[in-house]
């Protein structure tokens, strides 16, 4: 393979820890953990966090840095109990030929199917026997099949790198490779990873070998949040800047993420950390009145700081239990039913001032008001609908 033909991503790998940015807390962590091994409870690191964030550099350069040779494995090939056994205890069993220390690293410990039989259960066990310090990875380690993993791991979560970060990798890169590109284009790459590195650096190559790259249209990654990923990371982990964040990417209205919040607080907290998130919780409705009686929207930063950083700070420390997160059935069915009639009647406002009809009339012959106008453009756009209500009546 010639150098054109390497991928920036494993030319340009970190191979020290000084090489990695955006991580601090984490390579403490793995420091600590590495160098005290054998001397605290835990005899596995779970490093996790999204795709593209370097879960797997930072175990090889931790592997590097303490002069460790590195056993990777991917959980994907040892499923079951037999797997484990067959290739995962052998090299647990097997000293270094060349180097005087040994980092066992299993990645995407998620890929275990919680199906097959025995796979987290042997996993532990050996786990418990090593004579060596064994780090995990995983995209999702929430996952219910891994609690018993939580409970005996040390879990470190690595952040998304942001697009300044990633922006100035990326002009670091091409110094290297002798290469330049305009800055619009390297500001529109690091906005599109979405925090994933690896991706703005494959972008990034792309870019320079194509003929004209402020034509390409570089494709956002797909980082929407769901609803219950945005509730681990309130009610699991403990809150810093990024928490501020949270619900930024979840395709969902603050007022219906405030009673995904009310319906859940009770299944993290108790006692004192209860009363704090819900004093929490009722000053984010409290800033939600003030917004919509007196049209004071600088207010939303507050109610969004309350939601997020203020529930989330309720806790003393880190949670690793599994929890099973409900949707608030009763009262989301009473709020989706309060928004259509709120569009029905705004609708009906304005079909009554065009046609000098009551108001209340057509809200009672709405089923035939809504097909007429759902039947004739030109109506539609008299009556200047907006989308949400255009939506609402071609339904």
């Amino acid at each position: 393979m010639t150098n054109n033909q390497i991928s920036w991503t494993e030319k340009y790998r970190p191979k020290t820890f000084d090489e990695i940015l955006g991580q601090n807390l984490a390579i403490e962590t793995i420091k600590n953990f590495i160098n005290q091994w054998g001397r605290t409870k835990s005899k596995a690191l779970i490093l996790h966090g999204p795709p593209g964030v370097g879960k797997t550099t930072l175990a090889n350069v931790a592997a590097k840095e303490t002069n460790s040779e590195i056993f990777e494995l991917n959980a994907s090939d040892l499923r079951n109990k037999a797997k484990l056994q067959e290739v995962l205890k052998p090299a647990l069993e097997q000293q270094s030929l060349i180097k005087s220390k040994k980092i066992i690293l299993i990645d995407e410990v998620d890929g275990i199917s919680a199906t097959d039989r025995g796979g987290v259960t042997e996993l532990l066990l050996l786990i418990a026997k090593s004579p060596y310090p064994i780090i995990l990875t995983a995209n999702d380690i929430w996952k219910k099949k891994l609690s018993p993993l939580r409970k005996k791991c040390e879990l470190i979560m690595l952040k998304e790198l942001d697009y300044k970060t990633i922006k100035d990798l990326m002009i670091q890169t091409l110094k290297k490779e002798n290469k330049f590109l305009e800055n619009d284009i390297l500001t529109k790459i690091s906005i599109k990873a979405k925090g994933d590195l690896r991706a703005a650096l494959n972008d990034l190559q792309g870019a320079i070998t194509s003929e004209n790259p402020e034509e390409i249209v570089f494709s956002e990654r797909n980082k929407e949040t769901s609803i219950f990923e945005a509730l681990k990371l309130i009610f699991k982990t403990m809150p810093n800047k990024d928490t501020l964040r949270t619900f930024d990417a979840t395709n969902m209205q603050l007022d219906e993420i405030i009673l995904w919040m009310e319906e859940n607080i009770p299944s993290e907290y108790s006692g004192a950390e209860l009363e704090k998130a819900y004093h929490a919780l009722s000053n984010t409705d409290l800033f939600k009145g003030r917004i919509y009686k007196k049209q004071y929207w600088r207010f939303m930063v507050y109610e969004n700081i309350f939601l997020t950083y203020g529930i989330s700070a309720a806790k003393k420390e880190i949670k690793q239990s599994f929890s099973s997160y409900k949707k608030p059935e009763r009262i989301l069915k009473i709020w989706i039913n309060n928004l259509k009639i709120a569009k029905k009647k705004s609708i009906s406002g304005k079909y009554s001032r065009l046609t000098h009809v009551g108001q209340k009339r057509i809200m009672q012959e709405w089923g035939m008001i809504k097909n007429i106008i759902k039947a004739n453009e030109a109506i539609q756009k008299e009556l200047k609908l907006s989308e949400e209500e255009t939506e609402y009546v071609m339904r």
